[in-house]
């Protein structure tokens, strides 16, 4: 077999030689479209991130296989590749504990006043000090706070988990309608921002969930609320957010984006009260042992291929 990975650059530092037990392994640190249906040329499977196969690459190549290195698959034409017969194995559950541990790594971050505070000792003010310590920014405990969760899903639950084992008050909003979970309190959208210290986002980018964050919803949360957006760029209002974190001190962590990387004219970089806000590239799925996950759950993909599964 010929294995085409396009877009290495998107797997960082994991050891990926375990292709090579399937015959020919070609690698590519990242592939403009311009590129893509020359390198898949003979190929057999391809292994994708971010990089489109469209029905113009489908039909000008000879996949049998096309392999997604994360759980999305709106970068594949999944239409045009089932009526091609062209099996498309995503992978699904890897990244569950690394989110949740970025998604509290953030809240805390804020909570908890690091960026502020590790300046001080840093940049030689607690040298000069007469005392001890320092206590000229609150810090806050998740104790007994109200933490919303918007997408009760796998990652969701470990989220809910998590805050519950710090003392948090538990609730959620299901973006299908559909959730039921006995264990947490479920609550409508407009109550849950209303009423939750914490609001964190672990849904999908779909029709029920594109926008649901707006300047109306956000004008919804207490004055010094967090917002936490893990799920998908596209679900929060990022103009509306950046407007609402300097008007009404709403505090903000955000790992997810409409276009990323970061647009430069994005507003979220013109916010001028930036220690209520933290940005991070898209990097809460990207724990080393996700990606060594990541990578295993892959060869069992080809694996069940060749075996017919």
């Amino acid at each position: 077999m010929k294995i085409v990975c396009l877009d290495t650059l998107t797997l960082g530092d994991v050891d990926l030689s375990i292709f090579n037990r399937f015959g020919e392994f070609i690698t590519y640190e990242k592939t403009d479209a311009s590129q893509t249906i020359q390198r898949l040329k003979g190929a057999d499977v391809v292994i994708t991130n971010k990089v489109l196969i469209t029905k113009e690459v489908i039909d000008a190549c000879d996949l049998k296989l096309i392999c997604v290195s994360a759980t999305g698959t709106n970068n594949i034409d999944m239409e045009y590749a089932k009526q091609k017969q062209i099996p498309v194995k995503n992978v699904a559950g890897y990244s569950t504990n690394s989110v949740a541990q970025q998604t509290f790594a953030s809240i805390l971050y804020v909570l908890n006043e690091v960026r502020y505070y590790d300046d001080y000792v840093k940049d030689g003010r607690w040298v000069k000090s007469d005392i001890f310590t320092h206590l000229d920014k609150s810090i806050f405990e998740l104790a007994g706070k109200n933490f919303g969760i918007i997408g009760l899903g796998e990652i969701g639950r470990n989220v809910a988990k998590v805050a519950s084992a710090f003392g948090a008050n538990v609730s959620y909003y299901s973006t299908s309608g559909k959730n039921s979970n006995q264990e947490y309190t479920k609550l409508s959208l407009e109550e849950l921002l209303k009423t939750c210290d914490i609001v964190s986002i672990h849904a999908p980018l779909n029709e029920n969930t594109k926008g649901l964050i707006g300047e109306k919803e956000l004008e919804l949360m207490k004055d010094g609320a967090i917002i936490a957006n893990f799920g998908r760029g596209g679900i929060v209002d990022e103009s509306a957010l950046a407007k609402v974190i300097d008007s009404k001190n709403i505090k903000a962590c955000i790992d997810v984006l409409v276009h990323e990387p970061i647009e430069s004219e994005n507003k979220l970089l013109e916010v001028k009260n930036k220690s209520n806000l933290i940005i991070t590239p898209h990097v809460a799925w990207a724990s080393f042992e996700a990606r060594k996950k990541l990578i295993s759950l892959m060869v069992k993909n080809i694996e069940d291929f060749l075996d017919g599964k």
